[in-house]
């Protein structure tokens, strides 16, 4: 039994009626960080379950058992799992990664180079994309099961349906070895210029954008067809308005709550996705320095990457949620 007395609120809970909108915001971000911690542990842990270690990998099968506890010893390999992770995991926190067991450098320099390419290459494919998916998505409410609609439908689809090695391949064959319009392999430097990098870059960035445009373009599509039969789109049909017009000022900004969830998904995925992408157009960026430090275990590397790729999906996961709170004008204007 509470000794309270009857009619008293609770702090929490009074906080949770009267700001209902700022107590979804903090319990977003809250979440957010427990999910991020609970990645780190099985990051770490299935890194940890892996067979083998990177001493035998890097000494070869030939080296001698001293020489294999040595190298153990200086990397730390012989600490328990726990006091490791716990080493690793705060050093993260405030932002060094430690050093590369392959090549002796700082992960945290390395990771700062590769990160900003692979920032600018999704960057780039998120800016065509997602206003390209948008009005795709309109022009096919508009033009609902007529010709331009089932169009935009096959393609999409077709689009879905191939993964996206496969779409780069395609594009290389067509338009760097048949016709000899565009770069390959994607190669960028420090110092080269903007322009020259676009066009580097051209043929990862339409391989991206082909394959996250059309799961954006059919969900919009999907989103304002859904609202499409609200009372207040057939009031504003009745005044007149043109059906093109009335889906621009009344049904898009309705369906505004799962078009930024479907959106903040795909961008999740331009940046973690970019790792099967940068290693088939040999784009020196942070999917390509994952793939190269797991094939000689190199265990500090795949960590960092790894939880930089977690932390950047759970924060367009958690900015997509508090968009979508933000939107809803029953949480904007509580009674």
């Amino acid at each position: 039994m509470s000794n309270l007395p009857p009619g008293t609120v609770l702090p929490g809970l009074k906080f949770k009626q009267r700001l209902p909108l700022l107590h979804l915001i903090f319990e977003r971000c809250l979440f957010s960080i427990i999910l991020l911690f609970a990645v780190s542990v099985l990051i770490f842990g299935g890194l940890e379950a892996l067979p083998g270690d990177f001493a035998t990998t890097y000494l070869g099968q030939s080296a001698t058992p001293q020489a294999v506890a040595n190298i153990r010893e200086e990397l730390g390999l012989n600490r328990p799992v726990v006091t490791r992770y716990v080493h690793w995991f705060g050093n993260a926190v405030e932002g060094d990664f430690g050093t590369s067991w392959a090549s002796k450098n700082s992960v945290g320099e390395q990771i700062g180079k590769r990160l900003g390419n692979s920032l600018f290459l999704a960057g780039f494919a998120a800016l065509i994309s997602v206003p390209l998916a948008l009005c795709l998505g309109m022009l096919a409410v508009h033009f609902r099961n007529r010709m331009p609609d089932k169009i935009i439908n096959v393609i999409s689809l077709a689009a879905i349906s191939l993964p996206e090695f496969f779409i780069g391949y395609i594009l290389i064959m067509f338009f760097s070895v048949k016709f000899g319009v565009a770069t390959f392999p994607a190669t960028v430097f420090d110092g080269m210029g903007f322009l020259d990098r676009l066009k580097a870059i051209a043929l990862p960035t339409a391989t991206l954008v082909l394959v996250v445009l059309a799961h954006m373009m059919r969900m919009t599509r999907a989103a304002i067809l859904s609202v499409m039969s609200s009372a207040y789109m057939e009031t504003a049909e009745l005044k007149g308005l043109s059906a093109f017009r009335a889906i621009v000022k009344h049904a898009a900004p309705n369906a505004l709550a799962p078009i930024i969830n479907v959106i903040a998904l795909n961008l999740a995925y331009l940046v973690v996705g970019v790792v099967v992408v940068e290693v088939v157009f040999a784009y020196p960026g942070m999917g390509q320095y994952m793939v190269d430090a797991v094939t000689v275990r190199d265990m500090p590397v795949v960590q960092a990457c790894g939880l930089i790729f977690a932390a950047v999906y759970i924060f367009l996961n958690m900015a997509a949620d508090i968009l979508a709170i933000i939107a809803n004008p029953r949480l904007r204007h509580p009674r």
